[in-house]
């Protein structure tokens, strides 16, 4: 018998890439997530496993995140981003006479000179690298995911739309990992049941569901989300438990929300004069968070306290304490209840860790130390926990459609504000999947030049269309301050789509044109025609 805990982490930003302009705040999400969290959350993971305390973890790069990652114009914006957040820290430091911060300044400006050093000397800009190596030894696993977040059960309805989303993903990590994936993350926690045939075609073995989509009353076993099950098409489920996620998640009890922690919202690029913060924002003069914060989220009598790190460290202490024996007890009494080799599956989205929350990339690294110093349970990878079970069978289970987020059956997303989006992504996926049977049926009979000019069509079309799937448009779609950005971001990929449509019609294009088209997201470059082949 052993008790287990799995850790999985969703870090996934959407396709931003805008070299048109010096810098903007939506290329902006990238770098500061990378800066405030993948590079904490590697400095961390790397110090455990050099002073060998025992973890494992299990973390999704989506597969957009790994384009930019791995995309040349981008890491040197990373590197700019980090150069002139320390240039506004050398500020903050020159004049903490007049503010009384000095402190908190030069704490900064060593955590962001530490990272540069980290990003530059120690890892080359390659985080994949640096992600692969704790792969290699044993404390990462990492999943594959759909090509650009798209919200599959939503794109169900033509189901080669679904198929592109899962195999370019899954392209896109056997180009950065060099193997297969065991595993995949369904964008948003989002499941239905035709998706288990679809997954175990392209050879994946597990993926995690909501809680609620396995434990629906049409589901016998009593012992889910605490072992996984197999569905008839043999993908294997993992449920996430709601409970013990929202302990650390919650926006009304969960750990982030204690006073004693950092306020996210007071930052130095919301309340310094822009005349201080010219050079910082660059041409756009647009106000952004810059992540220089000094108030805790404590209100005093005169308005926010200063943020104190030796506060906000016992508020780790206890927290990272409470969750550890929380979850011992839990394993225990599932244990003594006669569940076989328990397992709490708890996930989040990785910027929680440090952007979101940022003493959170501590709390994870204390969960690792308490844990493998008290023993009470292990935590460990899906694949692992299923390698040591070779041989068993597990539950039959049959999980419903149902995704994270508020509602948990995809509200979000088919809301007033952009339930017009997935009638358009439809329209277009009809014409896409029509179009290539049609092509495959008569390419024997086309000429070389035709032949290529139709290929080169569809693989424009199939990115266009995969990049308006996105479900962080629709999402976005309900935010006001970021509306204006998605509903451009995924009109403009429909545009595209209609425009190359109507170059299918034609043996040859003007000159550079189909080019000039392919630049505009340099995504998934050798992306192949056949994505949207017909599905069986």
């Amino acid at each position: 018998m052993s008790r287990n805990c799995s850790i999985v982490l969703n870090a996934h930003i959407p396709w931003v890439r805008h070299p048109e302009v010096p810098q903007c705040l939506e290329e902006d999400w990238l770098h500061s997530t990378i800066v405030e969290t993948h590079l904490p959350l590697l400095e961390m993971l790397l110090r455990l496993r050099n002073e060998k305390v025992p973890f494992h973890l299990t973390l999704n790069l989506s597969p957009t995140l790994l384009a930019m990652f791995r995309d040349r114009v981008l890491r040197r914006r990373t590197l700019a981003y980090l150069d002139r957040t320390l240039r506004l820290c050398r500020d903050e430091v020159e004049r903490s006479d007049v503010t009384g911060r000095g402190d908190l300044a030069r704490q900064y400006e060593d955590r962001f000179f530490r990272l540069r050093t980290l990003y530059v000397d120690e890892w080359q800009g390659d985080l994949i690298k640096a992600y692969t190596s704790l792969r290699d030894s044993g404390h990462l696993e990492i999943t594959a995911s759909a090509a650009t977040h798209g919200l599959l059960p939503l794109l169900m309805r033509v189901p080669e739309a679904v198929q592109s989303q899962v195999r370019a993903g899954i392209r896109q990590y056997v180009q950065s990992f060099g193997r297969l994936p065991k595993g995949f993350w369904l964008p948003e926690c989002a499941y239905a049941p035709a998706l288990g045939k679809l997954l175990k075609q392209e050879g994946i073995d597990w993926t995690v569901v909501e809680e609620h989509g396995m434990t629906n009353p049409r589901v016998p076993n009593d012992d889910f989300p605490f072992v996984p099950g197999e569905t008839s098409d043999g993908l294997i489920v993992f449920g996430r438990h709601q409970e013990s996620c929202g302990e650390v998640w919650s926006a009304d009890e969960g750990f982030p929300g204690d006073v004693r922690y950092r306020d996210f919202m007071r930052d130095l690029g919301l309340e310094a004069p822009m005349e201080y913060l010219h050079d910082y924002l660059g041409e756009s003069g647009e106000r952004q968070l810059t992540g220089i914060k000094y108030y805790r989220s404590e209100q005093g009598e005169e308005g926010s306290e200063i943020y104190d790190p030796q506060l906000a460290s016992k508020a780790l202490e206890e927290h990272s304490l409470r969750f550890v024996s929380s979850r011992g007890a839990q394993l225990a009494s599932l244990e003594s209840s006669g569940v076989e080799d328990p397992i709490v599956v708890c996930a989040f989205d990785a910027d929680l860790f440090g952007h979101w929350w940022y003493e959170g990339t501590e709390f994870l690294e204390r969960v690792f130390r308490k844990t493998a110093a008290r023993g009470d349970f292990s935590f460990v990878n899906p694949f692992s926990y299923l390698s040591s079970k070779t041989g068993q069978e597990l539950p039959e289970a049959s999980p419903v459609s149902s995704s994270w987020g508020e509602g948990g059956y995809f509200e979000i997303w088919t809301s007033e504000e952009n339930n017009w989006v997935q009638e358009e992504i439809q329209k277009r996926s009809e014409k896409l999947a029509h179009f290539v049977r049609m092509f495959e049926s008569n390419r024997a009979d086309l000429y070389e030049d035709s032949l290529e000019h139709q290929q080169r069509c569809i693989q424009i079309m199939t990115k266009e269309l995969m990049l308006a799937q996105s479900s962080d448009w629709s999402f976005l779609m309900k935010n006001e301050p970021s509306r204006e950005y998605a509903e451009t971001r995924t009109r403009q990929h429909l545009e595209n789509f209609d425009q190359v449509w109507g170059f299918t019609t034609t043996t040859k294009t003007e000159a550079g044109k189909l080019d000039e088209f392919d630049s505009l997201n340099p995504v998934f470059p050798d992306l192949p025609w056949n994505l949207f082949e017909p599905y069986s």
